[in-house]
């Protein structure tokens, strides 16, 4: 694996209306992704490992919700937006793999990586599904459309932001 390359010092990350999607639930699991990582991001080395492994159990269930999502408004299931999280899942494994190698600054390095990747993700891939949800009349918390026939499925094969069609 490549050694992750991040500034010595990232700032912490913390939840702001710079963040935010337009779509509550899906800003709400966003919220909860800053937090988790912002509480392992202040941990020691030692004590990283259980938290880490929360935070890909909540990543993987948020992608996989997003990409549920994604299906149902028309995108096609292999779109540029699903690749990019699962080379981020397969990254976050990775890292796990080698701080039980010995690598136990792995984890940190990890999270500051993320901490400078999410916001840019957020701004760009899950605020144009998002637009594409309201455009649409997707609604995620029920994962309905208020107009099936306004979708065509499996069309989009980009991200939905506005730097991919």
């Amino acid at each position: 694996m490549a050694e992750i390359e991040t500034h010595p010092e990232v700032p912490p990350l913390a939840w702001s209306a710079e963040l935010a999607t337009g779509d509550a639930c899906m800003d709400e699991t966003h919220q909860e992704f800053v937090t988790q990582l912002a509480a392992l991001r202040a941990l020691p080395p030692q004590a990283q490992l259980e938290p880490y492994r929360a935070l890909i159990a909540h990543t993987e269930a948020h992608f996989a919700r997003e990409e549920r999502w994604m299906v149902a408004v028309g995108f096609a299931p292999d779109n540029c937006h699903a690749r990019h999280h699962r080379e981020i899942l397969d990254m976050m494994r990775a890292v796990e793999r080698h701080y039980l190698d010995g690598d136990t600054d792995i984890i940190a390095r990890m999270a500051a990586a993320l901490a400078e990747w999410f916001p840019t993700h957020a701004q760009t891939m899950d605020a144009g599904l998002a637009q594409h949800m309201r455009t649409v009349g997707f609604d995620s918390r029920t994962e309905r459309l208020a107009d099936p026939s306004r979708v065509r499925p499996a069309t989009m094969t980009g991200c939905g932001s506005v730097h991919c069609r």
